[in-house]
């Protein structure tokens, strides 16, 4: 996993329990604690997407804390990154912080606003074999993600200029117009990869700066419908694109935003 990738999403929370709810009943998440990370009072607890090899995200349930979403890219040096990242905008929300032996990560804000966090790979030789076979796991579930898995991020902005300014020189990630859009001003993201791992949304003065993750579904319609029912608000309904995907975009309970897609007919068939 090479730094400036996109890999992990964290929910962070004061109660673990309805954020828990609400997903496993719409994307059948299942969970489990992470007894290394969970100390001081925080619990640590890993989010698995159904018939996935290893964990996507996790929850982060501390006290006070208000719940919230952000997006973690992988970082090399996080205190070095962390003052790097600062220098070109970004607002430092949680400094530097290590834990344990396991990473060190920070939380930011891009300079439109979105969190994001940074994390390193634990170095220790007791996690050096869980780390291998994660990353195998984690490489080859991105090639094929099951429903309920991530699958993508998208950034929302209102200024598409200084984001791909803020982006381009904090990570390297490099932007091209996707002509499959229809014609919207949607751009594919590349970040270590050949091939994209997210998108960007240009909305223009008037529209809403987000950095969000997207889960994959069987059924966007359903899915979006049944998010509804468990007190989700529907922000875009679903949409198709020309090549077939579908996708919607969502606020959970809390307010966080996500995104559903379906893939195309022609990428389902090759799976």
């Amino acid at each position: 996993m090479d730094p400036g990738n996109v890999v992990w999403f964290e929910i962070a929370t004061s109660d673990a329990e309805p954020v828990q709810k609400f997903y496993s009943e719409l994307l059948d998440w299942t969970y489990e604690i992470d007894p290394d990370s969970s100390i001081n009072g925080i619990r640590y607890i890993r989010i698995i997407a159904p018939k996935a090899p290893f964990p996507m995200g996790a929850i982060r349930e501390a006290p006070d804390q208000p719940t919230t979403m952000n997006m973690s890219i992988i970082s090399e040096d996080v205190p070095t990154d962390t003052e790097r990242l600062a220098k070109l905008g970004a607002t430092v929300q949680i400094p530097p912080t290590q834990v344990a032996d396991v990473t060190w990560f920070a939380v930011l804000t891009d300079p439109r606003g979105n969190a994001f966090s940074l994390f390193s790979q634990s170095k220790s030789e007791r996690f050096a074999e869980r780390m291998e076979q994660g990353g195998k796991a984690m490489s080859e579930a991105a090639y094929a993600p099951t429903p309920g898995a991530m699958g993508w991020f998208e950034i929302g902005t209102t200024d598409a200029v200084t984001t791909q300014d803020f982006y381009r020189q904090a990570f390297g990630w490099k932007f091209e117009l996707d002509d499959s859009a229809g014609g919207k001003p949607y751009y594919n993201i590349f970040t270590t990869n050949e091939w994209p791992s997210g998108g960007m949304y240009d909305h223009g003065t008037g529209g809403t700066d987000y950095l969000m993750p997207s889960f994959l579904a069987a059924d966007v319609p359903a899915v979006t419908t049944q998010g509804e029912r468990l007190g989700a608000t529907i922000e875009v309904a679903p949409e198709p694109n020309p090549d077939g995907l579908v996708f919607a975009r969502l606020l959970d309970p809390d307010g966080n935003r996500f995104g559903l897609f379906s893939l195309p007919d022609s990428m389902n068939a090759g799976n």
